[in-house]
């Protein structure tokens, strides 16, 4: 019986941890808030430092917001499969890391130019399965209603961010497009395409802020 309950006790104490990470993971709405709320702190407290250095910010948005992105998902994505299944992991991973940095730069440039008008994340929606959306809606410096839709999934059971829909705009197809657009630009060169993503990203920042001229009715 003593040598029984012991099993058992060991058995619970290895669990523990697994519980523990069960317990802690947060839902889509939590890690969408949580986030959202964080970054706002880090902008708010240093917002005068990272005009002067907009690096600083983009490394800060990084460090907040990077964790809770399926980078690898959404490279794929817009790659799409016909040219991510040609692509080396090496052009895969550099393709990643200018994805994230071209991202980064273009929510930073126009975070940098709010004014905490007000940005409030909706009630939560029903999240069984392994894919849901979170929406917001941001106040604009005329007091228009832009809404924002974050679709979220389910990977090794914790909740990450793999696509945006801004006033309409779904960014996830527009830089699918724009992608496949400079792919043919690029007479099907993929090194060239990936090494001049960040220009697209500045064209796609284009798109986004002309549709936000028109707010939501």
């Amino acid at each position: 019986m003593i040598s029984t309950l012991r099993r058992g006790l060991l058995v619970l104490l290895a669990a523990l941890p697994l519980m523990a990470n069960a317990v802690a993971a947060p839902s889509a709405h939590e890690l969408v808030q949580d986030t959202t709320t964080r970054l706002l702190a880090d902008l708010a407290a240093n917002k005068e430092k990272y005009k002067q250095d907009p690096k600083d910010f983009y490394t800060a948005l990084n460090n907040i917001v990077g964790p809770v992105v399926d980078a690898e998902g959404i490279s794929k994505s817009i790659m799409t499969v016909k040219y991510s299944r040609k692509a080396t992991p090496a052009q895969m991973k550099t393709f990643e890391e200018n994805f994230k940095t071209g991202l980064f730069q273009f929510y930073g440039n126009a975070l940098l130019e709010y004014n905490n008008q007000g940005i409030v994340v909706d009630p939560a929606k029903d999240e069984s399965g392994d894919r849901t959306s979170v929406g917001m809606t941001v106040k604009g410096s005329n007091g228009a209603i832009y809404p924002v839709s974050y679709t979220l999934e389910k990977i090794n059971g914790e909740w990450k961010l793999r696509n945006v829909i801004i006033n309409g705009i779904n960014i996830g197809k527009l830089f699918r497009d724009q992608f496949a657009d400079a792919m043919q630009r690029n007479g099907n060169d993929l090194d060239k395409t990936i090494n001049g993503w960040a220009g697209e990203v500045a064209k796609a920042k284009e798109s986004t802020e002309h549709a936000a001229e028109k707010p939501a009715q």
